[in-house]
């Protein structure tokens, strides 16, 4: 993972929910029929906004080479990066019982944002699947949190059982929660089905997504069942 931080014409920039998305349009190398470079955008995360600093953190995961993967693999201090968005924000309220946050590497940056925005006596359970020890992250937060995390070992990204195991092998607190989750979109998809079945979680308190989908590009699912 690669974290680039943006300056300059943000000024009214307002990311008010941890999950928010924004467009960053990466040029192609290839010029269109008006004779103008070509642009492909892709959806991420803002990680960090410090409105009085004028910078906007990004953080990529550097998987199989696409745009946004070269782009920040060479990004240099002096680029040039277009940004749209985010179009609206879903907040989800601070005072449940506890929180439940569930992701693969491309949901850990809104994880790791969510994590360091809740307050102190808020408490969360996180789970996030990456390659390996040496892909843990700082987590740092304010509330009383535990991160368990599952490593594939070599397994591929987007498999379909090490999420959903390492769920049913975690001892959920009790009380009412929110359940988040971002992963691949079938890894998702059965997550809240998952949540719902056998850990009593409230269909109107989950939010699951599809931040990847294995086979595809450029895809952002909303699930809703």
């Amino acid at each position: 993972m690669v974290r680039v931080t943006l300056g300059g014409d943000i000024e009214g920039f307002t990311s008010l929910g941890f999950d928010d998305h924004v467009k960053l349009f990466f040029p192609t190398g290839s010029l269109g029929e008006d004779g103008q470079p070509e642009f492909m955008a892709r959806d991420y995360t803002p990680r960090r906004h410090d409105p009085q600093a004028g910078t906007l953190a990004i953080e990529f995961v550097i998987h199989d080479a696409g745009p946004a993967t070269r782009w920040a693999e060479q990004a240099q201090p002096g680029q040039m990066l277009q940004i749209g968005g985010p179009r609206g924000s879903f907040v989800i309220p601070t005072d449940f019982d506890w929180h439940l946050l569930i992701g693969d590497d491309t949901g850990l940056p809104a994880i790791a944002r969510r994590l360091e925005e809740l307050p102190a006596g808020a408490r969360a359970v996180a789970l996030i699947e990456v390659d390996g020890p040496d892909d843990h992250v700082d987590t740092g937060s304010a509330a009383d949190v535990t991160v368990n995390w599952v490593h594939r070992d070599g397994a591929e990204a987007g498999a379909p059982d090490l999420l959903s195991q390492a769920l049913q092998r975690l001892e959920l607190p009790r009380g009412d929660y929110y359940a988040w989750a971002a992963c691949e979109s079938l890894v998702a998809k059965a997550l809240r089905a998952q949540l719902i079945a056998d850990h009593g979680a409230n269909p109107k308190w989950i939010r699951a997504a599809g931040y990847w989908r294995r086979g595809a590009v450029a895809v952002h699912d909303v699930i809703n069942d």
